[in-house]
């Protein structure tokens, strides 16, 4: 298995919290997910702090790839947005799994 290092602000801070991994293993993408701590913990919407999450991984996947292969990062923005609407309203594959 390749794991992705763990920010150094996330070993610093001994209250800091994991809340999304994801890989692709057996050809498939696989996720584990702590939901319910905005809205039980925080009194903060689910969605809203998830969307806030996703779009904030999207700007940093942007400014990665301006950084390291030139590619504007707007445009990848845009690209981004666009390719996760059609794969919400057309899925590629099947979601499954638990809530444990």
């Amino acid at each position: 298995m390749h794991e992705m290092t763990v920010p150094a602000a996330a070993l610093r801070d001994p209250e800091s919290i994991e809340v999304l991994r994801v890989w692709i293993a057996e050809k498939s993408l696989w996720c584990s997910i702590k939901v319910g701590m905005y809205r039980e913990t925080m009194n903060v919407s689910e969605e809203k702090a998830w969307g806030t999450i996703l779009a904030d991984a999207t700007r940093h996947i942007a400014n990665a790839l301006a950084k390291g292969y030139e590619a504007d990062a707007s445009i990848t923005i845009e690209r981004i947005r666009q390719a996760l609407l059609d794969e919400l309203a057309d899925p590629t594959s099947k979601v499954s799994g638990d809530f444990i």
